[in-house]
């Protein structure tokens, strides 16, 4: 019988390397655009690491507010480019990782965290590349009690995220495409991706078409007095 609330699974599918390669071309905008603007992992979720992108397959994590104890054990179970996300419930009263996790992260060769939740030991995040997202510091550990779930389907900032989805972040955050979706949702950033290099080359050389604006403005209705 299941231990609900107290199981680690596995994940049981994973992105291919090459679409994971693609994911890392892009920028989170442009996967957020058309996901219908719908989706993100939380407005709170800000970058503490000194550059770099974050790219990889989720492993993701359910804890209870202040312990990190199944965030060690996915650290210990996770695969070479595997991003751990961690759902403990956006509380920023104790930290769920520092800097002794962050480096046995490293060793394995994880892509990255990301927590919502708090951390500590920022300044060794500060002055690493290795991509960390959270809600906030505080220099207050975390209990090792449990208990918590691996590998379950969680949420953050109102978006589900599942183990095997695909984590993109930047520095304007977090999106998460789910893997049934990956590759359309690439078709589809690959098109934008075209059309804004064209607009801005437009507007270097000086031939951007602005029409639209007023248009659309006609079109609903605005009563518009600039003879400009």
């Amino acid at each position: 019988m299941s231990q609900l609330g107290f199981r680690i699974l596995p994940i049981n599918k994973r992105p291919n390397q090459d679409l994971l390669d693609a994911f890392s071309e892009v920028v989170t905008p442009h996967i957020s655009d058309n996901m219908s603007r719908m989706s993100a992992v939380g407005t709170d979720l800000r970058p503490y690491h000194n550059s770099g992108r974050l790219v990889g397959t989720a492993l993701t994590v359910k804890t209870r507010p202040g312990d990190n104890l199944m965030v060690h054990k996915a650290i210990d179970m996770a695969m070479p480019g595997d991003v751990i996300v961690v759902d403990a419930g956006g509380e920023l009263t104790n930290a769920i990782v520092g800097e002794i996790m962050l480096r046995i992260a490293q060793k394995n060769q994880i892509a990255g965290f990301v927590i919502n939740g708090a951390i500590r030991d920022i300044a060794a995040f500060q002055e690493d590349t290795f991509p960390v997202y959270a809600c906030g510091v505080t220099h207050r550990g975390p209990y090792k009690d449990g208990p918590g779930e691996i590998n379950v389907p969680i949420s953050i900032g109102g978006m589900i995220i599942k183990p095997g989805d695909i984590v993109v972040g930047d520095e304007d955050g977090v999106v998460v495409v789910p893997l049934e979706d990956a590759e359309n949702v690439l078709e589809k950033v690959k098109k934008q991706q075209k059309v804004e290099e064209e607009i801005l080359a437009s507007i270097a050389n000086g031939t951007v078409d602005r029409s639209w604006v007023n248009k659309l403005l006609a079109e609903k209705g605005c009563e518009d007095y600039d003879t400009n």
